[in-house]
């Protein structure tokens, strides 16, 4: 845990990848005491972060499939009440950020519209399970939580 800690230190402001909210939310028992801290982090203040609105319809995909609407609604406030979080909408700026991302790091599109939203909000880290995703790291670092989980 201290090797996560010390690699978040470095960043002010990081972006969240919607596996963060899945893995927390769900408890996974592989991925949530990383999840913990981090979030408690964010909440606490010690750094800011940033997720896209593609978290709303990655998130909430689920509970409206198995007709479940107020879980639906409820992680969604969550998302847009959580301290030290910001829920971007998408711009035309994310936009062309992340048509340049996808062009250059052959990332998908969602991938693409998290990483740009991150960028454009500052965040100079973006944690992550997704190893596809290290390609992005000439402009993030990009932090698995795989690489520093204990179970």
């Amino acid at each position: 845990m201290e090797d996560f800690r010390r690699r978040l230190d470095g960043h002010a402001v990081v972006g969240l990848d919607t596996s963060i909210f899945i893995y927390h939310l769900e408890a996974h028992p592989r991925y949530q005491p990383l999840t913990q801290e981090l979030l408690a982090r964010v909440q606490a203040g010690r750094q800011t972060a940033v997720t896209s609105t593609v978290t709303v319809m990655e998130l909430t995909v689920r509970p409206w499939q198995v007709g479940r609407p107020a879980v639906a609604r409820e992680y969604e406030a969550l998302l847009v009440h959580f301290p030290n979080l910001t829920l971007a909408d998408g711009t035309r700026d994310v936009a062309r950020r992340a048509a340049q991302l996808r062009a250059r790091y052959r990332v998908r599109p969602a991938d693409a519209l998290q990483a740009a939203t991150a960028l454009i909000h500052g965040a100079t880290a973006f944690v992550t399970n997704d190893r596809r995703l290290v390609r992005l790291e000439p402009v993030l670092d990009v932090i698995l939580l795989e690489d520093f989980a204990s179970i």
